[in-house]
């Protein structure tokens, strides 16, 4: 569809040849007088407006004013003689003009003045629409974040309760007198009920680390500590003893500012997915390392035979919430949030997950800052 172009001028003429000038190009409304040319206004939806200066009645200047009224993001071009010059430079200072063309005026150098300000409308008109959109986005994004605040509520109060309920009714029926069946169909509904609990504590603590709800304690850390022995539980031992598994730990002792509750949480679940998906009777490797920029790295390393390399969107698909992919870690079991969990925590630290594949190993690594008042 063409844009519309509206030139107004007292004299008939000069308005017949600005037609003749645009039709080709543009569809070309035209008015004798500022009145008739507000009455055009009111029924057409218009591009540019071209006026001249000295009119009977309304002068230019006057007219282009009032147009705002009903055509804001019109653009607008005044046609002037050098006298008038003084109030040429009001009305471009105001912001009531785009640009102003003197009289007689050249063909070639009037066509241009239109064409740029028609695409100076265009782009105006893309700005508003992706303005728009941001705020579209902004709206959609705070409509999340009371949806994750609310999937909160619900859980805690409408999953915990009945499950902690399940849980302490089980350990009661299992104080009684069951023959074997019995207790063997009872400690499946506890599996299922731990696993369901597990669910709902990961999901609940991604959560609170992505709408930032999770309190940070920062403070200096040894980095021996952060890797003590006991950053090996239970359920970890038992999943590298039945694989076969072994950790190596290379720990270079520096001081390190962070969450020691947050950061063992993330080595754990980076600790339980390497001895979980690392290929049987091999050996997993906990490095830590100062970079020398302020910075100090922890890696895990694993071994996985069949992985293939690690790009940007396979870290995407990774990263994604309750996102399995067998043919990336070897996962094969889990909810899919445990590096999601991971990356989130670490963001809080200003950090993230890094991810690196070459032959048959899995790097997995993020950084933290070394305490700037001891290193």
């Amino acid at each position: 569809m063409k844009h519309a172009i509206l030139c107004v001028d007292d004299e008939a003429d000069n308005v017949d040849a600005l037609e003749r000038l645009f039709r080709a190009k543009y569809q070309v409304l035209k008015a004798t007088s500022g009145q008739d040319a507000l009455k055009l206004l009111d029924q057409n939806r218009v591009t540019v407006i071209i006026s001249d200066q000295r009119m009977p009645q309304m002068t230019g200047v006057e007219f282009l004013s009032k147009s705002l009224q009903t055509h804001p993001d019109a653009i607008r071009i005044l046609l002037t003689g050098f006298a008038d010059i003084e109030v040429v430079v009001e009305a471009i200072n105001s912001g009531r003009i785009y640009r102003y063309v003197s009289k007689p005026w050249d063909p070639v150098d009037l066509v241009n003045a239109v064409d740029k300000a028609v695409e100076r409308f265009e782009l105006g008109q893309e700005l508003v629409v992706k303005n728009q959109r941001l705020r579209e986005a902004l709206e959609e994004l705070q409509t999340l974040d009371q949806a994750k605040n609310q999937f909160m509520v619900l859980v805690n109060h409408e999953l915990k309760t009945p499950l902690t309920a399940m849980l302490s009714f089980a350990d009661l029926l299992a104080e009684t007198k069951l023959d074997e069946d019995q207790r063997r169909f009872l400690a499946r509904i506890k599996q299922a009920a731990h696993r369901l609990q597990d669910m709902i504590n990961d999901s609940l603590e991604l959560v609170s680390a992505e709408t930032q709800q999770t309190k940070l304690d920062l403070k200096s850390l040894s980095t021996p500590s952060l890797f003590s022995r006991e950053i090996l539980t239970e359920t970890i031992q038992q999943v590298a003893t039945n694989r076969h598994v072994e950790f190596d730990f290379e720990i270079e002792n520096q001081r390190v500012i962070g969450d020691e509750r947050i950061l063992r949480n993330i080595l754990r679940r980076l600790f339980h997915n390497a001895a979980k998906f690392a290929d049987k009777n091999s050996r997993v490797q906990a490095s830590g390392r100062s970079l020398g920029n302020g910075l100090y790295e922890i890696a895990v390393t694993n071994s996985v035979a069949s992985s293939p390399k690690i790009d940007e969107q396979r870290v995407r698909q990774l990263l994604k919430p309750f996102t399995l992919n067998e043919n990336t870690l070897n996962h094969s079991s889990g909810n899919g949030l445990g590096l999601s969990i991971c990356h989130a925590l670490l963001k809080l630290h200003h950090s993230r997950l890094e991810f690196q594949s070459s032959g048959e190993q899995v790097r997995v690594s993020f950084q933290i800052a070394l305490d700037p008042e001891l290193n």
